[in-house]
C-alpha cells in the first residue's frame, strides 16, 4: 500500500489535465455509516436479498476503528460502518448526524486523467491519492473530494486486474468479483437524490467540477393542487447527468412560502444538514418486487386514492396508451407511474428508515424502486405525489 508522491501526482495533474470530461463509467459503491450495523447486515440480506461480498480485515478495523461489511446485488455495493472507536470516520460523522450515505464512489478508467481533470476546474482533494498493488499484480487506485454535500465526499476508483473491493477487505461468500444474482433483479443504482436547504452552489458545483450537464427540472408548490389550504409547501429540483455514463443526480431545495413546512427543510433538519436523501435501484419487474418486498414486510409510502383515480385521464393527455401493467394492481401496490409519448415508468419509495425501525437515529434516508419502459424522465406527476406522501408520513410523525 502507498500514496502516490508529489512527483507522480504533480505529473498526473499537468500532464492529462486536458480530458474532456470526467472520465467516469459508473457508480461504484456507496458508504452507509449506522450506529446498528446488525441491524442493517439483516436489512439488507432478509429484505432486498443482498449477498455480503466482502468485510473489512483485523488490520484494517484495528486501524480504523470501525467494522465494515460490503453487501452486493448484481453491479451494486454497499458498504455499511458502525465505529467501535471515537476517533474513527463512522464516530465522527455520527456526532453530527444520524445514520446515513458518508460518501459515493464512482468507478473511473484513468483516475491520473479524473484528477487532472478535476483540479483544473477547482475540485478539493481530502487527501493525496491513494495505490495499492495485490499480490497478483491488479492495481488500486482512489481518490475522494469534498462536495457542497456537507460531510458527504466522492470518492473515484480505478481498478485494473483487482479483485478485491479495496485494500484492508477480505472476500466473503461469492467475493467482490462476482455479480451476486438478486431475487428482485436489482443490479444497477438508476440516480441518486440529496436535498440541500440552497440547491444553487450543489448544482453549480456538478456542472463547474464535475462537468455535468442539465437533464430534467421541475418547480412546484402543495398550494398549486389545494388552494383552500392555508399552509403548504413547495420544491425545485433539478437533475444533472454525465452524458458519458449515465450517471445522474437530483437535488432539491425548499419553495416559500412556508418554507419550513417543506419536507426538504425537514430533512435537512433530521440530517443535521445537506445530503443524500435518496437511492433508487432498478428492477425489470416493479409489481413482483414490491409484492414480496410487502412480506417480507418492507414498507413503503402511501399515495392518495385521487392519484390512481386520475391516472387513466393524465396517461391520455401524456400520450401513453401502450402500459402492459393493470392500473388497478398498480393502484392496489401504491406504484407511480408517468412519462410521455408511449414511454413510461413505475415507481415507488420506501418509508424512510427512521420512520421504518421507529429510531430518529435510523435518519431520514430511504430506497427508491423504479422500472423504466422506455422513459428516462423523473415524472412530473410522480414527483408531487412523493413529495405530498413524504409529508402526510412526516405530518402523522410529528402528532
Amino acid at each position: 500500500m502507498r500514496t502516490w508522491s508529489a512527483t507522480v501526482e504533480l505529473r498526473y495533474g499537468t500532464m492529462l489535465a486536458m480530458s474532456d470530461n470526467v472520465g467516469i463509467l459508473g457508480y461504484d459503491s456507496f458508504h452507509f455509516v449506522v450506529e446498528d450495523l446488525e441491524r442493517s447486515r439483516a436489512f439488507y440480506t432478509q429484505k432486498l436479498d443482498f449477498i455480503e461480498v466482502a468485510r473489512a480485515n483485523e488490520a484494517l478495523v484495528a486501524r480504523s476503528g470501525q467494522q465494515s461489511i460490503v453487501m452486493g446485488a448484481g453491479d451494486v455495493r454497499v458498504v455499511v460502518s458502525s465505529p467501535l472507536t471515537q476517533a474513527s470516520k463512522a464516530a465522527r460523522y455520527l456526532r453530527k448526524h444520524p445514520a446515513g450515505v458518508m460518501s459515493l464512489g464512482f468507478r473511473v478508467e484513468n483516475l491520473g486523467a479524473t484528477i487532472g481533470y478535476l483540479e483544473s476546474r477547482g475540485g478539493t482533494l481530502l487527501a493525496d491519492p491513494f495505490e495499492d498493488k495485490s499480490t497478483s499484480g491488479g492495481i488500486y487506485k482512489s481518490a475522494e473530494i469534498a462536495t457542497p454535500l456537507g460531510d458527504v465526499a466522492f470518492r473515484f476508483v480505478e481498478r485494473k486486474s483487482y479483485t478485491a473491493f479495496a485494500p484492508g477487505f477480505d472476500d466473503v461468500g461469492p467475493g467482490h468479483s462476482s455479480r451476486p444474482s438478486n431475487r428482485f433483479g436489482i443490479a444497477t443504482m438508476d440516480h441518486v437524490t440529496s436535498n440541500g436547504l440552497t440547491m444553487q452552489p450543489i448544482v453549480a458545483w456538478y456542472r463547474d467540477v464535475l462537468g455535468f450537464e442539465p437533464f430534467w427540472e421541475i418547480t412546484f408548490h402543495t398550494k398549486d393542487v389545494a388552494a383552500q389550504r392555508d399552509s403548504g409547501s413547495g420544491l425545485r429540483s433539478i437533475v444533472m447527468w454525465h452524458p458519458q455514463s449515465g450517471v445522474k443526480f437530483a437535488t432539491n431545495e425548499p419553495m416559500r412560502p412556508y418554507f419550513r413546512d417543506s419536507q426538504i427543510w425537514k430533512f435537512v433538519d433530521d440530517n443535521g444538514g445537506p445530503g443524500v436523501q435518496h437511492i433508487a435501484f432498478s428492477v425489470p419487474d416493479v409489481i413482483g418486487t414490491v409484492q414480496e418486498l410487502r412480506r417480507r414486510q418492507v414498507e413503503f409510502m402511501e399515495t392518495p386514492k385521487a392519484y390512481f383515480d386520475a391516472l387513466p385521464e393524465r396517461l391520455a393527455k401524456l400520450g401513453i396508451h401502450n402500459v402492459k401493467e393493470e392500473l388497478a394492481v398498480l393502484a392496489r401496490e401504491q406504484i407511480l407511474l408517468d412519462g410521455a409519448d408511449e414511454k413510461y415508468m413505475l415507481q415507488i419509495f420506501m418509508r424512510e428508515a427512521a420512520s421504518m425501525y421507529d429510531d430518529h437515529r435510523a435518519g431520514p434516508f430511504f430506497y427508491e424502486i423504479i422500472q423504466r419502459a422506455g422513459d428516462e424522465g423523473f415524472g412530473y406527476g410522480n414527483f408531487r405525489a412523493l413529495f405530498e406522501s413524504i409529508e402526510r408520513a412526516q405530518s402523522v410523525a410529528r402528532g
